[in-house]
């Protein structure tokens, strides 16, 4: 079994964003953390998860046509 735990500023590049909300995501639970000693790191399944759970389908605006089929 190979696990690939990821440190916050890997965190942040996967998500483009700094690595101070990272850290904000992981201290929040939003992004679940593994503990070992004093290191916190993110499993590559649970980053995987949070993305699919923040992913939204588009919705038009109101007032917006939608395209003819």
């Amino acid at each position: 079994m190979e696990l690939r735990l990821l440190k916050s500023d890997e965190v942040a590049d996967i998500l483009k964003i700094s690595r101070a909300m990272a850290y904000k995501l992981m201290q929040r639970g939003e992004i679940p953390t593994v503990r070992i000693g004093s290191s916190v790191r993110v499993r590559v399944e649970d980053l995987e998860k949070y993305v699919e759970q923040k992913t939204v389908q588009s919705v038009p605006y109101y007032g917006e046509k939608l395209p003819k089929i």
